[in-house]
């Protein structure tokens, strides 16, 4: 785990922004719901989430939340929303509550953790 916890990322984020620290709770209910044993660890600013291994990331910014997949390029994207154009990872920009819904992030955890998960 980095130096810093996982609730004081939280209360940093809850500084940055009531959207921002909602959106990232959101996320992480979502995560746990679709794979109760994942993991939670402080890393490159975000939260990474792990079973196996590293699948996705919850990262807050002053005008967004971003969700990273970290196979995300082998994910088949049948629904568009994946944004990125590097070798591995992709992400989903949320802004409000309702783009859980809109970019299907509850579709996409699982393909990405089976991404993460055949990689290696």
């Amino acid at each position: 785990m980095g130096s810093k916890s996982v609730h004081a990322l939280l209360e940093d984020i809850r500084l940055l922004g009531t959207r921002q620290f909602e959106l990232v709770e959101a996320v992480r209910q979502q995560v746990h719901d679709a794979f109760p044993e994942a993991t939670e660890a402080v890393k490159y600013g975000g939260i990474l989430f792990t079973t196996e291994t590293s699948f996705c990331g919850v990262f807050a910014y002053k005008a967004h939340v971003s969700v990273e997949f970290s196979r995300g390029a082998l994910i088949e994207d049948e629904w568009g929303h994946l944004e990125g154009g590097g070798k591995f990872r992709r992400h989903l920009k949320l802004k409000q509550l309702a783009d859980l819904e809109t970019w299907r992030l509850a579709d996409y955890l699982p393909l990405a953790h089976r991404a993460a998960m055949d990689e290696d």
